[in-house]
């Protein structure tokens, strides 16, 4: 399974822990919507509020910045992404240790979490390890086009003139059983979904770094300033890891 990553907890109840004790108890798939899954949103951001350094999100965190992504993949039925991401990030299967895979099906959640990406154009790197990984992806669009053949398990769902964010989740829930969606971006997505009031919480890593360029956690107008709630605060060596709810 490897080294525990140690951190020190802020909030609430201040002590040494490590991230795999802090997501030990969090079970969001017990919290599903009736028309939508529990939806939380996961990236990292420079201090002055960046998503990207060089046009990709991996620089912003430390090491264990992954291993808190890492952490949550495992937590969630499903993982959403971008087209956008997908093409910067290439990503592959989204939990490829089969400790983890294993540890998933003691939870009672399917091994491999559904990869969700939502593309308008079909414009996706084929040739990506996730498309030849194993695992699961259905793909939201509003092409006609056909997908190439892939080795992985690939489901393509189609909406009439652009993807419907709300219409989607509720497929998801409906149609698929699924109970908790973790989103990690872009920031035009998750700004969608923040907007049309999709999303339950989030996790933001801060990062002890400024890059004073590039795109900023949000990208898109949202309809009102929204509340949130603290619901933990870790630190390691000046990066912070945060768990907010919508207030």
């Amino acid at each position: 399974m490897g080294k525990a990553v140690e951190v020190r907890r802020l909030l609430p109840d201040p002590g040494d822990t490590t991230v795999e004790q802090q997501l030990d108890g969090y079970r969001p798939w017990e919290q599903p919507g009736e028309d939508r899954p529990h939806v939380a949103m996961n990236f990292a951001a420079t201090l002055d509020g960046r998503a990207t350094i060089e046009g990709r999100s991996g620089q912003i965190g430390s090491d264990t910045d992954t291993a808190m992504l890492v952490g949550l993949r495992t937590r969630f039925d499903a993982v959403m992404i971008g087209a956008g991401t997908m093409r910067a990030e290439r990503y592959g299967r989204v939990v490829s240790d089969p400790a983890k895979r294993e540890r998933r099906d003691q939870l009672g959640l399917p091994q491999d979490p559904l990869t969700v990406i939502v593309s308008g154009r079909l414009d996706l790197p084929w040739d990506a390890p996730l498309f030849s990984d194993g695992g699961r992806v259905l793909v939201f669009t509003a092409s006609k086009e056909e997908p190439p053949a892939v080795e992985t398990s690939l489901q393509v769902v189609r909406h009439e003139g652009g993807v419907d964010l709300a219409e989607g989740l509720r497929y998801l829930r409906h149609e698929r059983g699924i109970r908790a969606l973790l989103c990690e971006g872009g920031p035009r997505l998750h700004s969608e979904l923040w907007s049309q009031g999709l999303v339950d919480e989030l996790f933001l890593t801060v990062a002890a770094k400024l890059t004073g360029a590039g795109p900023s956690i949000l990208e898109g107008e949202l309809p009102a300033p929204t509340a949130l709630e603290l619901a933990w605060l870790l630190e390691q060596d000046g990066e912070l890891f945060t768990r907010y709810r919508r207030a």
